[in-house]
């Protein structure tokens, strides 16, 4: 039996996912391929403005009354949309989405011409009860744990679950009983940063290998839910705004993350018990904490390449980008591979509020 017309109207009607899920891609396409022109230039700050110039352009043309819940730019004063701004045409009777959002997750590396860059949005749909769909956490940054769908299913085949406030080496141990290996073949993944350098050493004399990135947490974090990645654990200390969005990645997915506060010093600390008290300061956020109800989206494009994605590709006057779009309420994953023929593709940028070819 086919679907009507009528049946096919109700669906996406209900469903309002189902229509816009592609302008998501659409926007991370156009960010990746808008800042592609100051890659390896030294100048993360034009790189991270062309993004979102290409990101409101796009979003200025689509019929969704968007909210950034989670935004990027804050802590480091950068160009970058903000906590608050309206995505989309809010005209009468659009669906409500609250979206979080990094224009690129990986501005030095784009800046210093190194892989792991990436531009990435996830929203989810905020029903007429919900004051929010997304929680965000006050803190600049979090301890972040992230882990995959096999040890999700150990833990409720009745594993011991993982705790923040275990060991490094207990984790390790938990994460290779649940994959059936030896500690010495896990990957972990975090970033080369000073505040993780006993972490470093723990995890190197435990005997697992580690991968260090410089920049770019939301791909690590997801990195170990992919079953090609190599990667089994993310464990580190980076940017919270950048846990919701990875949180969305992992509803689709199948996978785990464990997230809680972690202030920089004793002024933020003060700042934020004050703010959300010492409860919610100490408390173990998981993935349907920070993104809740069963709408998630999650979608990234590659800029250079990472274990998510390949970065864009240029040849003969033709761009290729390769984007992932994961959606929730079907657990769908797919991976898009467009070809952009640069003589004839154009992008809605706001900046301009028309059309703008890439290449002149």
């Amino acid at each position: 039996m086919h679907d009507t017309p009528q049946s096919i109207a109700s669906l996406t009607s209900s469903d309002p996912e189902r229509t816009i899920e592609f302008e998501f891609v659409r926007a991370t396409e156009n960010a990746a391929l808008n800042s592609l022109s100051w890659f390896g230039r030294g100048e993360k700050e034009k790189a991270d403005a062309a993004a979102c110039d290409a990101i409101y352009g796009v979003f200025d043309l689509v019929d969704i009354a968007g909210e950034v819940v989670i935004g990027e730019g804050i802590k480091d004063n950068a160009p970058g949309i903000f906590l608050g701004e309206q995505l989309g045409t809010w005209r009468h009777g659009s669906a409500r989405f609250d979206i979080a959002l990094d224009p690129i997750d990986g501005t030095s590396n784009i800046a210093r011409g190194m892989p792991n860059s990436i531009s990435v949005m996830a929203a989810s749909e905020r029903l007429p009860h919900q004051e929010h769909a997304m929680k965000n956490i006050p803190a600049f940054y979090s301890t972040k744990l992230a882990y995959g769908p096999e040890v999700v299913r150990a833990v409720e085949g009745g594993m011991d679950p993982i705790s923040l406030d275990d060991p490094i080496e207990s984790t390790l141990s938990k994460v290779a009983k649940a994959q059936g290996k030896r500690i010495n073949e896990l990957v972990v993944m975090t970033m080369d940063r000073p505040r993780h350098a006993e972490l470093i050493q723990r995890i190197r004399a435990a005997g697992a290998s580690l991968r260090l990135i410089t920049d770019g947490d939301i791909t690590a974090a997801v990195s170990p839910s992919l079953p090609d990645s190599g990667v089994d654990l993310y464990y580190g200390i980076g940017g919270s705004p950048e846990g919701i969005l990875t949180a969305a990645a992992m509803k689709a997915l199948g996978g785990a993350m464990l997230l809680r506060m972690w202030p920089r010093d004793d002024a933020e600390r003060a700042a934020l018990l004050e703010q959300v008290g010492e409860e919610e300061l100490n408390r173990v956020f998981r993935c349907e904490d920070l993104v809740c109800g069963n709408s998630a989206l999650f979608c990234a494009t590659g800029i250079s390449d990472s274990p998510l994605l390949p970065g864009v590709q240029l040849f003969g006057g033709k761009a290729v980008t390769h984007s992932v779009l994961m959606r929730e309420r079907s657990r769908t994953v797919r991976y898009i591979r467009a070809v952009h023929d640069l003589r004839h593709k154009s992008i809605h940028l706001r900046s301009k509020r028309a059309e703008s070819k890439l290449v002149p």
